[in-house]
């Protein structure tokens, strides 16, 4: 049992000794300088920094990128679907009924997200 996990083992050892000596060697070469207000100002290509260093986003920006995100990659697994079916459809309708749920699963999360307002840009 021990031997089935040995690479695993020695892949965990390398990355964690490579993530060190990396850790190691840029403290040991790495340049030392003080720290001044002036190189601790954001830098806006010569110019005077104006307002704050970073903007602020709305939550809705998120919340709708995971949205899209989480709708898109459930897009992806009917793909496959779509060009097995006519394989598939030949044997019983269980493909059929099986993606329909899939879809029916993905409309109640859609309803949800759309009565909980989360693609509503008017407030």
């Amino acid at each position: 049992m021990l031997r089935d996990y040995l690479p695993l083992l020695l892949q965990i050892i390398v990355v964690g000794l490579f993530a060190v000596s990396a850790l190691l060697v840029s403290i040991l070469v790495g340049k030392r300088g003080r720290r001044t207000r002036a190189k601790d100002t954001a830098y806006e290509c010569g110019m005077i920094p104006q307002g704050e260093r970073q903007q602020r986003f709305s939550v809705k920006f998120y919340v709708v990128a995971m949205l899209f995100i989480l709708f898109d990659l459930e897009i992806v697994f009917m793909y496959p679907w779509a060009i097995v079916y006519r394989d598939l459809i030949k044997q019983g309708s269980a493909i059929f009924w099986s993606m329909l749920g899939f879809i029916a699963i993905l409309m109640v999360g859609y309803v949800y997200a759309l009565k909980k307002g989360a693609l509503d840009f008017r407030k």
